[in-house]
């Protein structure tokens, strides 16, 4: 409903609906963001063994987002190839968010692809990696572990890990790679370790907050008062309304924060978000 009202609204202006969303918001400044492509698919989002749910590229070397898009498309099409002749014609297939889902035994695999693929290209230094952890989908409440092997139908537990220890297998990511963004490392409410994090890697990457804070004001200032992330994933239609996103939009940006706008898994083709 708070949606079909803004469009209303919009159109009662005779203004662009992202005009009247700027408006409410009190933005006068209007920037194109670095569009983040979802290249590869793991997690519940796809039939592979990979834990971790989304593997992204930034263009954050583009001069406008014409060319970013080109840059995407580009390192896309490259990462197609590299694939298939990795792991064959088949494996280009596509997970649920569109990325490709090739039969990746372990998270680093699919890291090293997207460098591959960025160099093959000739974007190196300018198309960046960003990570959807979706860490809730395999933590253990009972045991408080993170298992990277939850989708083996024979899993033994062999690779139930603590939160320190993930922590410290982002650390040696970022290290490795050139990751900028990492969203959902923990379970939703481990706040703990989201701190830790932050701490220690946050002058140098992202940590995106999205089931820890569900596009929600009251997640969003318990967050910033417990410094447990430094960006929020904006969900307009996870709130409940376009208010209520403009005030988390406004306490992040206050706070010295990062913000992505995201799509739902599984929604329509509505442009609202764009």
């Amino acid at each position: 409903v708070s949606l079909a009202v803004c469009k209303a609204g919009a159109l009662v202006k005779k203004i662009p609906l992202y005009q009247h969303i700027a408006n409410l918001a009190g933005n006068k400044q209007l920037v194109l963001p670095v569009p983040a492509f979802n290249v590869i698919n793991g997690g519940s989002h796809a039939g592979n063994k990979l834990a971790m749910q989304e593997f992204m590229i930034l263009p954050t070397g583009a001069s406008s987002f014409k060319e970013a898009m080109k840059m995407g498309v580009e390192v896309y099409h490259n990462l197609k190839s590299v694939i298939k002749k990795k792991y064959g014609q088949d494996a280009t297939n596509v997970g649920d968010e569109g990325g490709f889902a090739p039969n990746i035994q372990e998270n680093k695999e699919g890291l090293e692809l997207l460098k591959t693929a960025i160099e093959k290209a000739g974007y190196t230094g300018k198309v960046v990696i960003g990570m959807d952890v979706a860490a809730s989908e395999f933590y253990g409440e009972k045991d408080q572990t993170y298992d990277l092997n939850f989708k083996e139908e024979n899993n033994d537990g062999s690779q139930k890990i603590s939160g320190d220890s993930l922590k410290n297998v982002y650390k040696s990511f970022v290290s490795e790679y050139p990751i900028v963004s990492i969203e959902d490392p923990f379970d939703q409410d481990d706040w703990v370790h989201y701190a830790k994090m932050t701490e220690e890697i946050g002058e140098q990457v992202q940590i995106v907050g999205d089931d820890l804070l569900v596009t929600n004001p009251t997640r969003v200032a318990k967050a910033i008062a417990e410094k447990s992330c430094n960006a929020l994933l904006l969900k307009v239609n996870q709130i409940g309304s376009v208010t209520e996103s403009i005030e988390a939009v406004k306490m992040s940006k206050r706070a010295g924060w990062g913000v992505m706008t995201s799509h739902r898994s599984g929604e329509t083709e509505d442009t609202f978000i764009a």
